[in-house]
């Protein structure tokens, strides 16, 4: 359910969280290297039930004043519930931010985020091409004032590439979390809606019905027990999980959604690979 009817608030907000991103921590970005959550072996509930996927059409219709998610049965794909064993990894702490990505892009001379208007317009996005500007990036460097934001406008294919160069530069094996494994890192291990519990709470995450209908630097929300940033609401995340070829699957919800039932942890949508949208990010994980 990316869709948004408040673009220009857009402008509205820029000012100031561009202000914040200017203070984000450049330290982190350092090397390109993100931090990690150590994630441990155990069990977790995986999936969504009758009663979730219920409470989620209904806080959508309150919000939105439509069905068009329980018409269109968007939460009935979303894996029946059944618990699942995971042995250990390290995740992503927060999104990978411009600053992290920018590292990558100097050191290997991947095109950086940035789509042009004619690609833009072909992707059939709801957004018009004005309103993506704030978030492209120019002569290979991120948009002023959002170095601590999370990286946007980067397909599958982005996202890998960064995961591989990663993987070379430490030794060590990183790629994009499988969806169990995303799931069970932002949400814990418990099976609630949320990762603080079974009620919304717009306080505990950047969606749009509260936050500033924009990106925000990244570190700001605890997503679930084990100290996952961000984990819902900001943008979509990659996964590395396809429900048909040539798409993949994203978790998380965005800064754009409100309700919001699309920002469970167990929902999921899938993207195809080729796509550049201002509400896809991503976060990587590392085998222990």
């Amino acid at each position: 359910m990316i869709v948004g009817d408040r673009i220009a608030e857009i402008w509205k907000f820029c000012a100031v969280a561009c202000v914040v991103g200017l203070a984000g921590n450049a330290e982190a970005a350092g090397n390109g290297i993100p931090e990690t959550i150590d994630i441990p072996s155990g069990w977790f509930w995986q999936g969504s039930d009758s009663i979730e996927r219920q409470y989620a059409y209904q806080i959508d219709e309150q919000v939105y004043g439509h069905d068009i998610s329980r018409r269109n049965r968007w939460y009935d794909l979303e894996a029946d519930k059944w618990r699942v064993h995971l042995l250990g990894y390290d995740i992503g702490k927060t999104p990978v931010t411009n600053d992290q990505y920018a590292v990558f892009v100097e050191e290997t001379g991947h095109p950086a985020p940035t789509i042009s208007q004619e690609d833009w317009e072909r992707q059939g996005l709801i957004y018009n091409y004005d309103t993506i500007v704030p978030f492209l990036w120019n002569d290979g460097r991120p948009p002023r004032g959002r170095g601590n934001h999370p990286v946007v406008l980067v397909s599958w294919q982005d996202a890998n590439a960064y995961t591989r160069w990663l993987s070379e530069k430490t030794g060590e094996s990183w790629h994009l979390p499988d969806e169990l494994y995303w799931e069970k890192a932002t949400r814990g291990p418990d099976g609630t809606f949320y990762p603080w519990g079974n009620i919304f709470d717009a306080s505990r995450l950047n969606s749009a019905d509260s936050g500033p209908f924009d990106t925000m630097p990244v570190g700001q929300f605890e997503a679930g027990p084990y100290g996952v940033l961000d984990g819902v609401g900001q943008v979509f995340e990659w996964t590395s999980s396809s429900s048909q070829p040539g798409y993949r699957t994203v978790k998380g919800g965005s800064w754009d959604d409100r309700g919001c039932g699309v920002c469970r942890p167990a929902a999921r949508h899938a993207r195809p690979e080729y796509l550049k949208h201002i509400l896809i990010g991503f976060r990587v994980m590392r085998d222990h």
